[in-house]
């Protein structure tokens, strides 16, 4: 055989051949599983992608590279990044994260590629770890309850107004402490002005009489400039006139002061980024919120809960599943898809890595070195604005806070203009005696050591502001403090989860492909991650350069004109698009417009996301195919004259199908002088074959931690980028903080960064850089492809549900399982945990049709995984008819009581009709690695009757037998 030249080669490593799982002999066999003649993906895409709605020209993007190059271009892209000792505070601190935390946590796919835990019998692991993160939430606020998580402070802020004035049946203003961070006032008042709430800014002492009505009051504690005010005289006067108090607060400070629930606070909340996670230039990042169980039903977001399986043991789940937007759509208190869960796996095993003692020693020497500061500063003559402090103090310096500043530089010690004339200073985990030292001498104060300081300076906080009660009391925070036993402790959560790393993930709607290693490699580098959010944009040309990269190469694969990458998760995307929609329609004096179409099809976030918004959410029926019906959708028209704002679309519809008419359904909204977001959730069927500005799209989102690689990390974090024509470009978000971040935007702030989660943009950025134009559009096809395998392979044993032009579907197709549920009683849920015992996670199950398994296999699956999955499926279905023909009956039977536990299979009392081999291998033979899932089937009633969502007592699980109660 003849060796080949240069130009017949491919470069070393590439990537496009290992991101698409199936190879060319695989899509071949695949095609012809079709039965309809097709020999390339650029048939199947022709066949199936309607007429007149492929892109009229090719994807302009770089030339791809591979992977030795695009870390090579990551190394040169951090090294443009300034890594500074950013002492500005604003709620974010530089932190150390645990080298076993880092290591076996956040850079271990069997935590980062987890999905949402919805299967909870296959997600103990990381539920545990969730509790655990909620446990030290509820125990640092002196609060009852806690969530799973939300994005950042400044959101969890705007949550908790929401939650106030759900509380106050919807009557009120939100007053807000002027001294919180700047940040969070403008999130609050873009969210509020959404709503309709009226926000009030005033000083803490006059809150409570700051407007005739209130619902509730949010108070900074520390405030931005550190100072610890005395909360019980803020709450006694809030709710003495009938507002809930909440208070934005700091975790490694409540080490030390008082906890807000002990004072009286009716929530808290705040982010859990300096428990081990990096500044990342802004995010991602895990916020909370806590509050007492009266209004622990008004919680947004994620609630990890304790139940009981079937055989009695406890087992965790998430709880109040009913406040869901899918279920609730657009009565939601909130938009669930808003969390950050690896962040708060992580936050959660910082605590469990110190422990109690631990926390406290790092706060108590972050506050002794505050307390040297100011003794040092006050020394030399500075004024201080803060009296009572933790970590931060505000410095007087008049005409001399240029000099300060440019001295502070000198050192490479950022500072915070805090405002005319005043210099804000933020100790964190990571300060020195000889960064404090540094920062005296940037003042001109260096009059003594640090050394001498220390011996004679006091700390400021009294008695009436110091914590009493005690935290992180469960042994979970005392057991594992060698590294040995922390190591086997996050491992043995691991080995209860099925994550990408062990099975396919084949969830229809949240396209669970490839997370690349090189995609990921960059993302603890210190040039990425130890960059404050605030820090000025000089020292961030690197992150300033993937920004724009990335907005550039999106705009080129929607269409659109602007894109902001701001939003931190795909439910903060549509709301920045819903947003810029209303800005754009009052910009020219159509207030009135305040209609929101969704389709009855729509995943709930989109009616949720429309509420958030401020507004009316109208439904629009579908046909008996799924697609939108056109004649309702003229009747809504009509019946709203005027009133229209916007539609929500998804494309391919949420049904997995390219719908025919969506050119004309766009032009009917337009015409009534609406405008149109396409929600981007499933442009994995898109990319390089159509564009979302060319379907008549005005503003879509795109998921980043869907179509573009950045891992789900069982639940955030996400990146929802928001693009637009050129008429609503200007209306996306901006920042009033950072100005410059997005010159001239009009929009308000969604996110608490500028960037928001631009940790993670080097990940999506890494994936464009591999794949170029062509690898993007080969992983389309190969995604299409696959689906259409699995509705073809499936088909003869489940009916696909809907189906396109030629009977094919997009990146996605529903099994319809409701006439098997109709004979036989067999569920898609007894489908689903059956699927555990093959070890295979289950697909998105009811949704977007009660009834119904929806399946997306992605383009990065190789066939002999989506094979096993059918194979599986094709078993499950073999022992459906079992319980058909009556020979088994159904309450019995191996689905009904799947998942089966090894507990259960070694018992000596089995008593069921099947044998014990049919229970644990249903696929036949012995599997060596088969995976055991740790828990039978959950009682998911049982867990929302009794809520518990912190870590409950041993002894109280031992005394319930093993499920908690209250």
């Amino acid at each position: 055989m003849p060796l080949r030249h240069l130009s017949e080669l491919a470069a070393t490593g590439d990537f496009e051949r290992r991101h698409v799982g199936t190879g060319a002999s695989d899509q071949e066999v695949m095609l012809q599983a079709l039965g309809l003649g097709l020999g390339s993906l650029e048939e199947l895409l022709d066949r199936v992608v309607p007429d007149g709605l492929r892109s009229s020209r090719p994807l302009d993007l770089p030339a791809p590279v591979d992977e030795a190059g695009v870390l090579a271009e990551l190394r040169g892209l951090a090294s443009r990044n300034e890594t500074w000792t950013s002492l500005v505070g604003m709620g974010y601190s530089a932190c150390v994260t645990p080298a076993v935390i880092r290591r076996n946590v956040l850079e271990d796919p069997g935590w980062y590629t987890a999905y949402t835990p919805y299967q909870p019998e296959i997600s103990q692991g990381r539920l545990e770890a969730l509790l655990n993160f909620q446990t030290v939430v509820a125990d640092m606020t002196g609060l009852g309850v806690a969530n799973a998580s939300l994005l950042d402070e400044a959101t969890a802020c705007a949550e908790a107004m929401a939650m106030c004035h759900a509380a106050a049946r919807g009557r009120g203003a939100f007053a807000v402490d002027a001294a919180c961070h700047p940040q969070t006032i403008e999130v609050v008042r873009t969210r509020a002005g959404a709503r309709g709430i009226e926000v009030v800014v005033a000083e803490a002492d006059r809150l409570a009489t700051s407007a005739p009505e209130l619902c509730g009051v949010l108070v900074q504690y520390p405030s931005t400039t550190g100072e610890v005010l005395g909360l019980a005289p803020i709450c006694d006067a809030a709710h003495s006139r009938g507002a809930l108090v909440v208070v934005a607060t700091d975790l490694l400070a409540l080490a030390l002061l008082e906890a807000p629930g002990d004072a009286g606070a009716d929530v808290a909340v705040g982010s859990a980024q300096r428990f081990g996670v990096p500044l990342w230039f802004g995010g991602p990042h895990a916020a909370f919120v806590a509050t007492r169980p009266a209004h622990e039903r008004l919680l947004p977001g994620r609630i990890v809960g304790v139940s009981v399986d079937a055989e009695g043991r406890p087992a965790l789940r998430l709880a109040l599943q009913t406040r869901e937007q899918h279920i609730r759509r657009e009565r939601a208190t909130s938009n669930v898809c808003t969390s950050q869960a690896l962040l708060a796996v992580v936050a959660g095993m910082y605590a469990v890595f110190h422990g109690a003692d631990g926390i406290r020693e790092i706060a108590e020497r972050v506050h002794r070195l505050t307390v040297v500061l100011a003794e040092g500063l006050r020394r030399g003559g500075h004024e201080l604005r803060t009296s009572r402090f933790f970590d931060t103090i505000a410095v007087a310096t008049g005409e001399r806070t240029d000099e300060v500043l440019a001295e502070a530089a000198i050192r490479r010690i950022n500072l915070r203009r805090v405002g005319d004339g005043v210099v804000g200073v933020a100790l964190d985990e990571t300060t020195t005696p000889e960064t404090v030292a540094a920062v005296l001498e940037a003042f001109g104060a260096r009059s003594a050591s640090v050394a001498e300081l220390d011996s004679v300076a006091t700390s400021p906080l009294g008695d009436d502001v110091l914590r009493r009660s005690a935290y992180l009391a469960h042994p979970v925070f005392s057991r594992h403090r060698s590294e040995t036993a922390l190591l086997r402790y996050v491992r043995s959560l691991a080995a209860r989860d099925l994550a990408l790393d062990r099975t396919m993930i084949p969830l229809g709607s949240c396209t669970m492909k490839l997370n690349a290693v090189a995609e990921m490699e960059a993302l603890s580098w210190p040039g990425f991650a130890d960059l404050h959010p605030f820090a000025p944009l000089s020292q961030a040309e690197g992150y300033l350069s993937i920004v724009r990269d990335l907005e550039r190469w999106l705009a080129e694969i929607s269409g659109y004109d602007a894109v902001s990458v701001q939003p931190n998760a795909g439910s903060q995307g549509e709301l920045a698009g819903l947003l810029a929609i209303r800005s754009y329609h009052e910009s020219r004096g159509e207030r009135g417009r305040t209609v929101c179409l969704v389709p009855t099809s729509a995943h709930g976030t989109n009616a949720a996301s429309a509420a958030m918004a401020g507004l009316r959410v109208v439904a629009v029926a579908c046909e008996s195919t799924g697609d939108v019906d056109l004649a309702d959708l003229r009747r809504r028209l009509d019946e709203h004259p005027g009133e229209v704002a916007a539609i929500m679309l998804t494309y391919p519809s949420t049904h997995g199908v390219y719908e025919e008419g969506v050119r004309e359904i766009c032009a009917a909204v337009h015409g009534a002088g609406g405008q149109v977001y396409i929600d981007g959730a499933n442009l994995n069927a898109l990319v390089g074959v159509a564009r979302l500005a060319e379907l008549g799209g005005d503003v879509s989102h795109f998921n980043l931690h869907k179509t573009f690689a950045i891992p789900h990390g069982g639940g955030g974090p996400g990146v929802g980028p928001v693009g637009a024509r050129s008429h609503l470009a200007p209306f996306l978000p901006g920042s009033t903080v950072v100005p410059d971040a997005r010159p001239g935007a009009r929009g308000g702030a969604v996110s608490a960064a500028p960037f928001g989660s631009a940790g993670v943009l080097t990940i999506s950025w890494a994936y464009i850089r591999l794949m170029g134009a062509k690898g993007l559009r080969a992983a389309t096809g190969a995604a299409v492809l696959a689906a259409n395998y699995v509705a073809a392979r499936l088909s003869p044993h489940y009916p696909v549900l809907y189906t396109g032009r030629g009977g094919l579907v997009a990146h996605e197709c529903i099994l319809d399982l409701r006439p098997v549920t109709a004979e036989t009683g067999v569920t898609a849920e007894d489908v689903a945990k059956r699927l555990a015992d093959f070890g295979i996670h289950a697909p998105t199950m009811s949704f977007p049709v009660a009834g119904t398994l929806m399946v997306e296999p992605t383009e990065s699956e190789p066939k002999s995984e989506i094979d096993r999955f059918c194979d599986a499926m094709v078993a499950i279905r073999r022992e459906i008819s079992e319980v058909a023909s009556g020979s088994v009956p159904v309450e019995e039977s191996a689905l009904r009581r799947a998942p089966h536990t090894a507990a259960a299979l070694v018992s000596s009392g089995w008593d069921r009709p099947y044998t014990r081999e049919e229970a644990a291998f249903p696929a036949g033979g012995v599997a060596a690695d088969r995976f055991w899932p740790p828990v039978a089937r959950i009682d998911n009633a049982y867990g929302d009757r009794n809520l518990v969502c912190s870590c409950p007592p041993l002894a109280e699980l031992a005394e319930t037998g093993g499920g908690p109660s209250r």
